[in-house]
């Protein structure tokens, strides 16, 4: 060793670890930026990418010592990701990079953010970072101050408030450093709507008094203006989060930021901060039909979106590494809405990747790519428009964000139960609909208890001008019970009811409101008080004509209940109050209940999607599951107005042969193993 390399070892190695930090950044340099060599597609051009994190702990004291150039880019040539997101700070708030601001992990023995850097710079592919945001334990263990507190005034062990320093202080002083020092191309914020709390802490009530003049604060939801409270520490987070993303992007323009879950089916309003793009990783267990959800809930958005899926299951404190079939089932729901995919890998503890499950990433890319041209950012066509009302949900969610207190069940459910007819479905927000509800032949307002008056105006307004609306629920009917023609009998009651619907009985453990058609309120389904005809059964629903349009009710619930206690009575019952109400859709699958169908625009090409939900995906028990049946044959009838030039199956580029007739194309399907999408060009 040279005396030069030998003073650079003592200086470097030998000196406290504070010490050695500095000198380690300092000897890589700021990372210089070759904009005009490297060409790192943007978030909304990208379509496939792959997550790494591990959250570094007390634990990761040889961060690095596994992770170098060559197997950073043995990830990068398997799959060929657009972009990579690799780990810098997880929730315990300890950086798995050296960061010379805030609170680096125990030990490296490399920098695997500079080398994910190199790595990706080499091969064009965008490099993002998972960040935690909201949540970090270290910065409010060292800085109590800084966290958000519980109505007792206690301070959170693991979560910052909005309304403290912490974003200036520390988060975007180290987005800046890894935008400077490393040239990353944007962060995707972990922690975020859904970590954030009601808070008590001091700097959060005087703000709140500040902006109310009130003088005692509610500590419990009985307590007068506990609304009022809820919605003020929603509008922090807000703040907060316009705040970050004003500033990272006045530091640097290009940096591309998303909060995770932001303006998702978490936080279900307008785009009202400058993220670049949306992003949610769905459930690790149940994902399809996880999936299938939170993409709806994206798509209308306006903004580019992303979902990510775990790799993995995890269950009895252990992960078991999902089959290629499982992954490619729960990317082709995301591909088939027009969204980009993702999928999350963990590292291990010192940073570096397990090589051995880059296959089924490789599989599962391939399988995405082939796809690609016919789905990455088509536009839905509107059918059938499921209401979700940010308005009603936030007046009854038990956390300021999330969903997570079971207010989405009866929405999900009643998804679920329409996509098993082959229903095409857009969840659509108020916002959303805004100058643009005639587009949908049938909206449906799914078990909602309130609703804004100039919304339900609105929708009185649609129905009058020949729209199809269906009320789900007695609270939603309950709405609009001054145009059903029905006459209440009584208050709502909860009991074990028997629905028949195609002399079929089936029982539903549902609240149920007994009513009166009136002369115009055509009666739909039955409910009998047994599992038998022998009794004078009630209305199920009733459908009225309004207008140029028609609104119908159902007098009970059917969304909670599909995912918990489902039968096909209720799934049949639903679809067949569907039919009476949009008897011409665009698009009609017959020959299984476990197909997913999207219907999508894109580059003047009509483009039918067909995904199989068979398999025991959503059953908690299985966590890996390596077959899925295939289904088949499906009878497709698509209504168009002349006879296509060409009706392709993709992603084969075959020819398909088909019937034309009376404006609709009808063609068979013989099966139908994961995905494939029929074009009408």
């Amino acid at each position: 060793m040279k005396k030069a390399e030998a003073d650079m070892f003592k200086k470097t190695f030998l000196q406290p670890w504070s010490a050695r930090l500095l000198l380690l950044l300092s000897a890589a340099g700021p990372f210089q930026r070759a904009e005009g060599q490297v060409k790192f597609l943007k978030r909304s051009e990208s379509f496939l990418g792959i997550h790494f994190d591990f959250h570094a702990g007390e634990d990761c004291t040889e961060i690095g010592r596994n992770v170098d150039l060559e197997s950073v880019e043995f990830v990068l040539d398997q799959v060929r990701p657009d972009y990579v997101q690799c780990d810098s700070k997880g929730h315990p708030g300890l950086s798995s990079y050296p960061t010379r601001i805030g609170n680096p992990a125990p030990g490296f023995v490399a920098d695997p953010l500079r080398i994910w850097r190199e790595a990706t710079r080499k091969r064009g592919v965008a490099l993002f970072v998972h960040h935690s945001g909201v949540l970090d334990e270290k910065a409010v263990s060292v800085h109590p101050d800084w966290a958000c507190a519980d109505a007792d005034g206690k301070a959170d062990g693991r979560t910052t408030s909005v309304f403290g320093p912490y974003a200036d202080s520390l988060l975007i002083p180290q987005l800046e450093e890894m935008s400077d020092e490393y040239g990353v191309d944007g962060a995707w914020v972990d922690g975020e709507c859904w970590g954030t709390q009601r808070d008590w802490s001091p700097r959060a009530l005087e703000a709140f008094r500040l902006a109310t003049g009130v003088g005692e604060v509610p500590r419990k939801p009985s307590d007068p203006r506990w609304l009022e409270f809820t919605e003020f520490c929603r509008d922090g987070f807000r703040n907060y989060l316009r705040h970050v993303a004003t500033a990272i992007h006045g530091h640097h323009p290009g940096f591309q930021f998303a909060s995770n879950w932001a303006f998702s089916s978490m936080m279900p309003e307008p785009v009202s901060a400058g993220v670049d793009f949306i992003s949610g990783d769905f459930s690790a267990s149940n994902s399809v039909n996880s999936a299938r959800f939170e993409g709806r809930c994206m798509v209308h958005q306006g903004k580019p979106w992303d979902l990510m899926a775990w790799s993995f299951t995890w269950k009895d404190g252990l992960y078991s590494t999902k089959s290629v079939p499982q992954l490619e089932q729960e990317a082709a729901v995301v591909i088939a809405l027009g969204g980009g995919f993702q999928a999350y890998f963990p590292q291990k503890r010192d940073a570096s990747i397990r090589k051995w499950q880059m296959g089924l990433m490789r599989e599962t890319a391939s399988f995405c790519r082939a796809r690609q041209a016919a789905c990455h950012r088509a536009v839905p066509v509107p059918q059938i428009g499921l209401i979700y009302s940010g308005k009603a949900f936030y007046r009854k969610a038990a956390n300021l964000f999330s969903g997570w207190g079971g207010e989405l069940l009866p929405l999900r459910g009643i998804l679920q139960s329409l996509l098993e007819s082959q229903f095409v479905v857009d969840i659509v927000m108020e916002h959303h609909l805004a100058g643009r509800m005639k587009d949908y032949p049938l909206l449906v307002y799914p078990e909602w208890e309130t609703i804004e008056p100039e919304f339900k105006s609105e929708l009185l307004d649609y129905v009058e001008d020949g729209g199809c609306l269906l009320l789900v629920g007695p609270a939603a009917a309950g709405l609009f019970g001054d145009v059903l023609d029905v006459r209440f009998g009584g208050e709502s009651v909860a009991a074990v009811n028997g629905l028949e619907y195609g002399g079929w009985i089936a029982g539903i453990k549902s609240e149920f409101r007994r009513c009166i058609p009136g002369s115009t309120a055509e009666p739909f389904g039955r409910i009998y008080r047994d599992n038998d005809f022998s009794e004078n059964p009630d209305a199920a629903a009733t459908v009225t004509p309004l207008g140029a349009g028609k609104i119908a009710a159902v007098y009970l619930n059917l969304g909670e209940r599909f995912l918990n206690s489902s039968t096909s009575v209720g799934r049949d019952f639903l679809a067949g109050l569907v039919k009476k109400l949009m008897p011409d859709p665009m698009v009609e699958v017959q020959g299984s209940h476990f197909v997913d169908v999207s219907l999508n625009r894109k580059e003047g090409r009509l483009i039918v999607n067909l995904v199989n939900t068979a398999g025991p995906h959503a059953d908690e028990n299985v966590n890996v599951y390596d077959a899925i049946p295939e289904v088949g044959p499906l009878e497709v009838s698509v209504r168009f107005p002349e006879k296509p030039g060409s009706v392709t199956l993709e992603p084969y580029h075959r020819k398909v042969r088909y019937r034309y007739g009376n404006g609709r194309i009808r063609t068979t399907i013989n099966r139908l193993k994961i995905h494939e999408a029929l074009v009408v060009q």
